[in-house]
């Protein structure tokens, strides 16, 4: 079992930033890609940014020159710094860990999600 935890989220006016952090712990798991996803009230889950193992990056378009994925692999720890904030960005942001686990010859794949955090930014 992968446990993942979010931190960071919170209230914040609009041209503000915020800094979110994902840790993920669990042993015998080699952490491959993380990404973060938003859900915003009445909306489905939408991939924000993720960035795998070597450090490739990905982003949706309407965060892409404001926001930047980082992570710790080391740590297996993750970042999301949020700059330029707009009032759309409000929602419950999950921080998502793809891992893999031997046994013996056989790898498996999984998914581990975080519980989220808030964040709301006001006009």
């Amino acid at each position: 079992q992968v446990q993942v935890v979010e931190s960071g989220g919170g209230l914040v006016q609009a041209g503000g930033s915020l800094r979110l952090s994902c840790a993920a712990s669990g042993t015998t798991f080699v952490i491959n890609t993380m990404a973060w996803y938003r859900q915003a009230p009445g909306k489905q889950r939408e991939l924000v940014a993720n960035i795998a193992s070597g450090g490739g990056t990905n982003y949706v378009d309407s965060v892409k020159g404001r926001f930047t994925i980082s992570r710790d692999s080391a740590k297996n720890t993750m970042y999301l710094q949020m700059d330029s904030l707009k009032p759309e960005d409000t929602a419950t942001y999950y921080c998502n860990v793809e891992a893999t686990r031997m046994y013996g010859s056989i790898s498996r794949r999984y998914a581990y999600w975080g519980q989220g955090t808030q964040v709301t930014v006001s006009s």
